[in-house]
């Protein structure tokens, strides 16, 4: 097996280096521990990108004698398929590098807003009424799929007032901004959310409001929508409560009054049924979603359009930047100026409880618990964005220059980061020098070998990259001449794969090697860094 192994270790592919990092210098892993690992960096084992993966993880566990660990080739079988989303998530490229102490503050503020009991349940249908004002859930999903959840985030309720920036959203992406706003305008209203109100051009408001969200119903198609929100949904729950549309209906006195001097003032397309619009407003108040599968929607309005857990573009670039824009100055109610204010992000709140947070760049988060403020916000939800933006920077303006640090998810845990063997050597394999020069002013150790006693030089050697070779020799003054585990320098390598250039720098440097004694370390060590720099 070590000829075998010497031509398969030579060029460590991806499988190879992802293997080392899980494996920590064991000859196995036991796929228990590769699930704990994955889960860590946020991936859920049932992600659409790794179907492949887990459908090969659980045939080979069938199949194999022992039936719990990996060997390097049944990983390689294995990972292959999904291997570029799998090397960034432990490779820490994710949105939130340290997704566990990220979620950890998380659980954190979702204890604190627990204890809240002030507010109301909405009760103007049973069908509101009969939920419990102890329900609290939040969940989230980055832009990379990373997924949190905590709380009763698997319970069914109506999006409510949610539904409307993204029906909106819908409208846009079918006809374009200009023929949505002929119809609706674009400011906030400074009124409560049903008043039979228009703006002097006869227009609704916006599309948050329920005059303004009228009309942009009769914009859209039954179908379109339904499919739409399964779709940003990443095809979690998107359901529909009946019983809540009847009730709906039956009560939406003051939406029926709406839908007629919207009529009487020609604020709809020509044709529009107006009665008929007014039932498809009821229904989509009435679509169900959970908590985890609305924080996907969320993260697809974060990711410019792009469903993270699929990959899939659903809304065009325009119709998601016009629905945040709305979502930020009318998203909220009477509350809206304060919470673009003190948060300072898109959201949509609803009767329910629900509230659509968007961090743009970042994630998508539903809080939800069903009592209600007197503006008609989850007092639960409001404290939970709150204090969400008290402790990390994800206020719209938080990064101005020079102005005081709260927390970076985004950038946390850098010095972690940088350790793992995997990294210096897929940097050394992808030739990514300014990613070495990084490794070495962190001090990183530039000689630590992997699983085959490799280092980044016999990596570089192997692969042709003179610049990274030029880097290890010069700047780092490693070792020219370490030795694999099948005894190859990288003088061999170099040899064995052609790199002529290489051959001749490696040739250079071995002549003057010796290796540094323990008394001129340090001044070596400064020498370095100031080559570095």
């Amino acid at each position: 097996g070590e000829e075998l192994g010497r031509n398969a270790g030579i060029l460590p592919s991806l499988e190879d280096l992802l293997f080392y990092t899980v494996a920590e210098g064991q000859e196995k892993i036991p796929a228990h521990k590769f699930l704990t690992a994955l889960k860590a960096t946020g991936l859920r084992t049932g992600d659409p990108r790794l179907k492949e993966c887990m459908e090969t993880l659980k045939e080979t566990l069938k199949n194999t004698s022992d039936g719990v660990t990996l060997d390097r080739h049944l990983f390689k079988k294995c990972v292959q398929s999904n291997i570029v989303l799998l090397t960034q998530a432990f490779r820490k490229k994710f949105v939130i590098p340290d997704f566990q102490s990220f979620t950890s503050h998380i659980d954190e503020l979702y204890e604190s807003a627990r204890d809240l009991s002030g507010g109301q349940v909405a009760d103007y249908i049973p069908q509101l009424a009969k939920f419990s004002p102890d329900l609290w859930a939040v969940s989230l999903c980055t832009v990379d799929g990373q997924r949190h959840t905590v709380g009763d985030t698997k319970v069914p309720f109506c999006l409510q007032s949610c539904v409307k920036p993204l029906k909106y959203a819908v409208a846009v992406h079918d006809h374009g901004t200009e023929y949505v706003h002929s119809f609706i305008g674009k400011e906030p209203s400074g009124l409560r959310f049903n008043k039979l109100f228009l703006n002097e051009d006869d227009k609704p408001h916006n599309p948050m409001v329920n005059a303004g969200a009228i009309v942009c119903t009769s914009l859209i198609k039954v179908r379109a929508v339904m499919n739409f929100l399964k779709m940003m949904a990443g095809n979690e729950y998107v359901g529909f409560s009946n019983a809540t549309f009847q009730s709906e209906r039956e009560s939406g006195d003051r939406n029926f009054a709406i839908g007629y001097y919207l009529k009487e003032k020609k604020c709809f397309p020509e044709g529009t049924d107006m009665t008929s619009v007014l039932d498809f407003y009821f229904q989509l108040c009435s679509i169900e979603v959970t908590c985890e599968s609305a924080s996907v929607m969320a993260a697809t309005l974060a990711n410019g359009g792009i469903c993270p857990i699929t990959g899939e573009r659903v809304l065009s670039p325009e119709a998601v930047r016009n629905t945040l824009s709305l979502m930020h100055s009318c998203g909220m109610y009477d509350f809206s100026g304060q919470f673009a204010f003190h948060v300072g992000l898109p959201a949509k709140s609803g009767v329910s409880g629900g509230i659509l947070l968007v961090v743009p760049n970042v994630m998508g988060i539903m809080c939800w618990s069903p009592p209600l403020d007197k503006l008609g916000n989850s007092v639960r939800g409001i404290q939970f964005c709150t204090d969400l933006v008290e402790l990390f920077n994800f206020h719209n303006y938080d990064n101005l220059r020079h102005f005081a640090k709260k927390h970076d998810p985004r950038r946390e845990g850098g010095d972690q980061r940088v350790k793992s063997v995997i990294n210096l050597l897929f940097a050394a394999y992808t030739g990514d020098v300014s990613a070495l020069r990084r490794f070495a002013l962190s001090s990183m150790d530039m000689e630590q070998r992997d699983y085959d006693s490799r280092t980044a030089l016999h990596v570089a050697a192997a692969e042709g990259h003179t610049e990274v070779v030029r880097f290890l020799l010069e700047a780092c003054k490693v070792n020219p001449v370490p030795r694999d585990r099948w005894g190859n320098t990288p003088m061999d390598e170099a040899v064995h794969f052609g790199h002529h250039d290489v051959v001749t720098i490696l040739q250079q440097y071995q002549n003057n090697y010796s290796p540094p004694a323990g008394a001129d370390e340090k001044e070596s060590a400064e020498q370095s860094i100031d080559s570095l720099l």
